[in-house]
């Protein structure tokens, strides 16, 4: 899962950037609203948290200006405690929920989980293909009662296969939305984790198999 983070205290967000990075999500951090707004419309998110106080555009304006423009993703304020109708008029802009400042990490994951879940796509925990299920909460994936804990890149890659089992990716599309856009990584570590999985897949002996295509990229494949 991909977020973006909106906070211009760089301390505070690197901070959230830690905690949610271990917790297997992709975050991409902004300091300002312009590049809330910019990263948001031109992105590929899954949720999005704003501060409310932001230099250059707040994030209610960032959220108005969102909603304006059609944008239909799960969107979070941060808000502190004292602002009570900027809540108000955060809920009633469009947001999806709000967190009070200063908030508990745990509470802060416990939000997006929910956030995510309200999504119309995501009705359950777990993503399913073929013989395969993956929990998005912990990151287990099992086969007809064998299971393994990927570790936190095997897990965003092996997530973006299933999500995206109907389609080849390529290894751009899969650096970008398995990394991010700031990760320093390159294709090779694409190529890399491709074989990671492949292990994977063969030692809770799935039928699944990850099938390359020249020119086109990966994707899951059941065997005919």
């Amino acid at each position: 899962m991909k977020i973006l983070y909106a906070e211009d205290e760089k301390a505070l967000s690197e901070a959230v950037v830690d905690i949610l990075s271990y917790h297997k999500y992709i975050v991409e951090p902004v300091y300002n609203g312009e590049d809330a707004f910019d990263y948001a419309m031109y992105g590929d998110y899954d949720c999005v948290i704003l501060d409310v106080m932001m230099p250059k555009k707040d994030g209610l304006t960032v959220l108005r200006e969102l909603r304006e423009n059609g944008y239909k993703k799960p969107i979070m304020l941060l808000t502190a405690k004292s602002q009570v109708e900027d809540r108000i008029k955060g809920l009633d802009a469009g947001a999806d929920d709000y967190l009070p400042k200063p908030f508990d990490m745990g509470e802060l994951l416990a939000r997006i989980r929910a956030m995510l879940r309200r999504r119309e796509e995501f009705h359950t925990n777990q993503l399913r293909y073929g013989d395969l299920e993956l929990d998005v909460e912990n990151g287990t994936l099992s086969c007809n009662g064998k299971s393994i804990v990927l570790p936190k890149q095997e897990y965003r890659m092996m997530e973006q296969l299933m999500l995206n089992h109907n389609m080849y990716m390529n290894s751009e599309d899969l650096l970008e939305k398995a990394w991010g856009f700031n990760s320093g990584a390159d294709i090779n570590s694409v190529w890399l984790y491709i074989s990671y999985l492949r292990k994977r897949l063969s030692s809770i002996d799935s039928k699944t198999e990850i099938v390359s295509r020249r020119n086109f990229g990966y994707k899951l494949e059941q065997p005919s």
